[in-house]
């Protein structure tokens, strides 16, 4: 899969973006070759739409953004699907958890603690300040030049504010608060729950859960009582499975959707796991 963050980072003749710290604003006017793009960012992320429409597909769930639209897509993984019909082009902030947390403990006022489940893609509330604040952004990209980072990093903390101050932004304060309140163990077990259909490795699974390749596997350990190779082909092979006997997906198609990026490996290791093929299980079913 492909780290979006990275991506841009170090393509900066493709994506044009001004850089503050480990964060990131790109406007991306660039339409991809292929209709489905598999992505991912161990940094949450910002998206405003500014021309076009493109539509996330997460395990949680398919979100399809239009013109306008203001979103806070949690790091993790997602499909990209692209549409032909017309340009597309947004304005993508990336926010570190750390830059989250020490920004929200600066606030002048508390959080405010709202009672709401937060999904892989939160929708945000865009109003008039929020549109200016992107117009704002977009001015910035149109005068062709270099501004202070200085004035990049107060424009992400205007941002955060902005967001965290409306009440009408609940679900994306619901995340905030967890942010701030979560210990580890709850944030490790949801980046597993979250992310295990997706083809990540496990460095990517310790890049997303804030640890080192080691930290990972000792928690992780600690945590479910295996290793996270073994849970994660069984959280697959599961998955898969299900999909085999209660959609209409054919092998390629489930093995893709269960994580698995080798088809020549998923069959063998659902044949070793279930004693029948993929697709027997499917025509039996």
């Amino acid at each position: 899969m492909i780290n979006i963050y990275n991506r841009k980072l170090h393509n900066p003749q493709f994506f044009r973006q001004f850089r503050c710290k480990e964060s990131l604003i790109t406007l991306y006017n660039c339409p991809l070759k292929d209709k489905f793009q598999d992505a991912w960012s161990h940094h949450s992320y910002i998206v405003y739409v500014v021309e076009g429409h493109k539509v996330w597909h997460t395990a949680q769930g398919s979100y399809e953004l239009n013109p306008g639209d203001c979103v806070f897509v949690r790091k993790g993984a997602a499909i990209l699907e692209q549409f032909f019909d017309g340009a597309f082009c947004l304005v993508m902030f990336f926010l570190p958890d750390d830059f989250i947390c020490e920004v929200l403990r600066s606030k002048s006022f508390p959080l405010y603690q709202p009672d709401k489940k937060y999904e892989a893609v939160i929708a945000l509330y865009s109003d008039e300040p929020v549109n200016a604040f992107f117009n704002s952004m977009i001015a910035l990209f149109g005068s062709g030049l270099e501004p202070d980072p200085a004035l990049i990093e107060v424009k992400f903390r205007e941002i955060v504010l902005t967001l965290a101050g409306n009440t009408r932004n609940a679900e994306l304060i619901a995340y905030f608060s967890a942010l701030l309140q979560k210990p580890q163990e709850i944030s490790l077990q949801m980046v597993m729950e979250d992310n295990y259909c997706f083809d990540l490795g496990l460095e990517d699974f310790a890049q997303l859960s804030n640890r080192s390749l080691s930290s990972f596997k000792r928690d992780f350990q600690k945590q479910f009582g295996c290793s996270p190779g073994k849970w994660l082909l069984e959280k697959r092979l599961d998955q898969a499975m299900h999909l085999l006997t209660h959609s209409d997906k054919t092998v390629t198609e489930a093995g893709f959707e269960s994580g698995f990026g080798n088809r020549s490996h998923f069959s063998r290791a659902f044949r070793t796991r279930f004693g029948v093929t993929p697709r027997s299980r499917r025509v039996l079913a």
